[in-house]
């Protein structure tokens, strides 16, 4: 039986008193994590952040790692002192490590340790501490930042502002987030960042969090400019029109100037950003259309070699792939009328080849109620058709894009299209159907393609993208990977719904990449958080 994994865990990385290794400066640390969980190799979980000229370094990006219960996770923390821009860090100064489980720091919670170098003798003075939580809110908080009249901390030119956010926790402020610095600007705009709101303000919306403005400096002495406390909550109040503002207090200054009032205000406007979920309970409907192959590869219908015989049980792979797809969609389709078309076959009364054609022969109504449907409409339809050929994709891509298309002209995210292929062989149209997936990559839509048969299916595994952007002729990129292709044959002797758990594992993900980049919201809009 697979392990489980119990639970997500953010790890929060600090130093004290690391060597330095600079001349005529500070170190400039970077923590990396390695992990070992099944006395194989040593693999690396991520890095955090660069920090400049320190040698107490609080490292704003954190690690997320799975936690199981049961299994020894060995951990390494690796702090090197960064003077280059190479990836390899064997050609940088090591500044120390310290190796434990993850069981030791999420028991401890908060995990104190002397750094030692690789032949265990300590690094100086050095310490790490970690420091673990449990993920147990997934939300994630969009901020656009900018300030006006910041004071000026430089002789020379301007103050080169940065922001940090901090959470409050019970051994006091905890960092969640550095902003990039603007150079040479008392009115910055930051760029826009997401914070998870677990490393904010743990899930609570009443949580204070602190923020700090400073001046940065080449030589690690970056000045405070101002700083301010507030909520989650208030953060909320603001819109893209009306931004949420807060004086910038410097309380040094505050104490010794007379009429003293802010050193600059920080406007912060927070973009909601939408999960799965919150578009499909706020009334986001995904719209299913099914493509059947009916090209002259497949075989005589009346053949029991043939991919379209349907056998005395009344079953072959095409009606397979539909019925375990069809069934988890319709359950987010509220009418379940589902378009169904075929492709490649010479159709009555003229016998011309179509790529597009309704399986009922209605163009005018192409819809079929549910997935039932779908199925009465293929097997009344089979013996009708000639199977002829190409394999074309593009026409019925094409076809489901116009009605995409056409959804975003609305201004909410009320409809999404889930096009399903399935096709037993190679397209012949491979250019077209390239710039076809290009252009729908832009539109509210995802498409599935089950590859039935025992054929080279390469050509489809090159569509789905997991590898690389997919490129229409032109060299025109697609926007996001919007294909999943599976052959059928890998789930011939698995339960039913393995398949469709493959095919549609990526679709909310690309529904909400797709509606969130667009910034459209839920047709009925929930609270943020």
């Amino acid at each position: 039986m697979a392990t489980q994994c119990v639970t997500k865990v953010e790890l929060t990385v600090s130093c004290e008193n690391l060597l330095d290794t600079d001349v005529g400066s500070k170190s400039d640390p970077l923590c990396v994590l390695l992990m070992n969980s099944s006395d194989s190799q040593w693999y690396e979980v991520g890095r955090t952040e660069k920090v400049q000229n320190c040698l107490c370094p609080k490292f704003a990006k954190k690690f997320v790692i799975d936690y199981y219960f049961e299994i020894v996770q060995k951990l390494t923390f690796g702090i090197y002192d960064i003077d280059n821009k190479t990836v390899d860090l064997s050609d940088d100064d090591f500044l120390g490590q310290l190796e434990c489980t993850l069981g030791q720091v999420v028991s401890s919670k908060k995990l104190t340790r002397p750094l030692v170098l690789k032949n265990k003798s300590p690094a100086g003075k050095g310490t790490i501490t970690i420091s673990a939580e449990e993920i147990k809110d997934n939300r994630v908080a969009n901020f656009e930042v900018e300030a006006r009249k910041l004071d000026n901390k430089d002789f020379f030119g301007k103050s080169d502002p940065y922001l940090e956010f901090y959470k409050q926790t019970a051994t006091g402020w905890q960092l969640a987030h550095r902003t990039e610095v603007v150079n040479n600007n008392l009115n910055p705009t930051w760029k826009p960042f997401r914070i998870p709101l677990q490393s904010l303000c743990g899930g609570d919306l009443e949580k204070p969090i602190k923020v700090e403005c400073y001046d940065y400096d080449n030589d690690g002495s970056h000045d405070l400019i101002g700083s301010f406390e507030t909520t989650m909550t208030r953060f909320q109040q603001a819109s893209r029109t009306s931004p949420a503002e807060f004086e910038c207090v410097n309380s040094k200054k505050k104490q010794k100037k007379k009429g003293y009032k802010n050193s600059g205000v920080v406007g912060v406007k927070i973009c909601q950003e939408y999960t799965f979920l919150d578009y499909i309970m706020g009334g986001c409907q995904i719209n299913f259309t099914v493509a059947i192959d009916f090209t002259g590869s497949n075989g005589d219908p009346k053949s029991p070699q043939s991919l379209h015989y349907i056998s005395p049980k009344g079953v072959n792979e095409y009606l397979s792939a539909t019925w375990s797809v069809g069934n988890v969609i319709q359950d987010y389709d509220s009418d379940k009328m589902f378009p169904a078309f075929g492709f490649g076959a010479q159709i009555p009364p003229t016998w011309q080849v179509s790529h597009e054609f309704p399986l009922n022969f209605n163009p005018a109504n192409p819809f079929c109620a549910g997935v039932e449907g779908v199925v009465e409409a293929y097997r009344v339809c089979l013996p009708q058709v000639k199977l002829y050929g190409p394999t074309n994709f593009s026409p019925i891509i094409n076809h489901v894009a116009c009605f995409a298309k056409q959804a975003l002209q609305q201004t909410t995210a009320s409809q999404y299209y889930v096009l399903l292929i399935i096709t037993d062989g190679v397209i012949t149209d491979m250019d077209e159907t390239r710039s076809a997936i290009v252009n729908a990559s832009r539109l509210p839509m995802s498409i599935i393609i089950v590859g039935v048969g025992g054929a080279d299916f390469s050509a489809m595994e090159f569509l789905d993208g997991d590898d690389g952007r997919l490129r229409s002729q032109t060299g025109e990129a697609a926007m996001r990977d919007i294909v999943q292709f599976v052959p059928y044959r890998q789930f011939q002797n698995a339960p039913r719904e393995a398949l469709a758990k493959s095919v549609l594992a990526e679709v909310p993900g690309q529904l909400v990449d797709f509606f969130n980049t667009m910034k459209l919201s839920p047709p009925k809009s929930t609270a943020p958080f």
